[in-house]
C-alpha cells in the first residue's frame, strides 16, 4: 500500500517543480500547452498514460519530460503495476534529476516491496535510502516557488514530501526487522502528515515489535477518521482485532495481511 497521488496533487507538484532561482518551465506552443491540460485533466490512469506518452512523443522537446515521464509512474502505480512504476519512475530522475517526487515514489516502492530473503536485499534498501535522502534534502532546502502559495500551503506540501521520505526509510529498517529504527521513522512520518495508511503502516509494525499496546489507539483513530475510505477502515479494524488477540495471548503476532492499494486524496 503505498501514497498515491492525484491529479489535483500532480497540478500543485508541477508549480512546485523548479527551485525559484531556476529558469520556470514554461509550454513552448499552444500545441504543448494543450497536450499537458489533457495529461493533467485525464480521469483513470490509462488515460493518464496515453496522455503523457502523446506529449513526450509530440514534443520531445519538453520542459515537463521529467514530469510527464513521473505522471506515468503514478498511473502504474495506481495499477498495481510495480516493475513499470520503478522503469517510469527511473526514467523520470534521469530526466531531471531534481525530480524528488520521483525519487520518492521510488524510495517507498522499493523498501516496502523488499523482502527479509531477497538476496539482493540490502543493494535494494540501499537504493531506496539514497532515493529518499536525497529527495528529503532537496526538499529541505527548496524555497517557496511561486509567490501565490501561501506560507501554510508551502509548509504543507513540504511536510508531505518531507513524511513520504521517512515513510520509505521506516519500510526499509522495517525490511531489516529493525523495529526500533522502523518505528521512529514512521512516527516522524505521521506526525509530518497523518495520513490513514501511514498510521495503519506504524500500527502493523508496533505489532511486529510486539507492542500491541501502541498499535490499538493509533488504529482506533484511523476507524474514527470521518474521510478514510471504507477499506482503509476495513483493513484497520482487521489489524486491531490482529493486535488485541495478541495482546490477549501474549503470543508472537502473525503475519499481517498486505494492506489493499488505495487512492489516498489530497488537497
Amino acid at each position: 500500500m503505498l501514497r498515491i497521488m492525484t491529479i489535483p496533487m500532480l497540478a500543485l507538484c508541477a508549480a512546485l517543480s523548479m527551485p525559484a532561482d531556476q529558469k520556470q518551465p514554461s509550454p513552448k506552443s499552444k500545441g504543448e500547452r494543450d497536450a499537458l491540460q489533457e495529461m493533467f485533466g485525464a480521469q483513470d490512469p490509462d488515460a493518464r498514460i496515453t496522455a503523457a506518452e502523446a506529449l513526450l512523443t509530440k514534443y520531445a522537446d519538453t520542459d515537463y519530460k521529467g514530469l510527464a515521464l513521473f505522471v506515468e509512474a503514478t498511473a502504474y502505480q495506481q495499477k498495481n503495476d510495480y516493475d513499470k512504476m520503478i522503469v517510469f519512475g527511473e526514467q523520470a530522475v534521469q530526466a531531471d534529476p531534481k525530480q524528488y517526487q520521483a525519487m520518492l515514489l521510488l524510495a517507498t516502492g522499493i523498501a516496502q516491496r523488499t523482502r527479509e530473503f531477497d538476496l539482493d536485499r540490502e543493494e535494494k534498501l540501499g537504493r531506496a535510502e539514497k532515493y529518499a535522502k536525497d529527495a528529503m534534502q532537496m526538499v529541505k532546502d527548496l524555497p517557496k516557488p511561486n509567490p501565490q502559495l501561501t506560507d501554510e500551503q508551502w509548509t504543507q506540501a513540504k511536510n508531505d514530501y518531507m513524511s513520504q521520505g521517512h515513510e520509505a526509510l521506516g519500510y526499509a529498517a522495517r525490511a531489516r526487522k529493525n523495529y526500533d529504527v522502523a518505528i521512529a521513522e514512521l512516527q516522524e512520518a505521521v506526525s509530518l502528515s497523518p495520513v490513514p495508511v501511514t498510521m495503519i503502516q506504524l500500527a502493523m509494525t508496533y505489532d511486529q515489535a510486539k507492542k500491541p499496546d501502541a498499535a490499538i489507539p493509533l488504529l482506533d483513530k484511523v476507524m474514527a477518521t470521518p474521510d478514510a475510505s471504507p477499506s482503509i477502515k476495513q483493513f484497520a479494524q482487521a489489524e486491531k482485532v490482529r493486535a488485541t488477540q495478541m495482546k490477549s495471548a501474549g503470543a508472537n503476532p502473525a503475519p499481517s495481511a498486505a494492506p489493499p492499494q488505495v487512492e489516498i486524496k489530497k488537497q
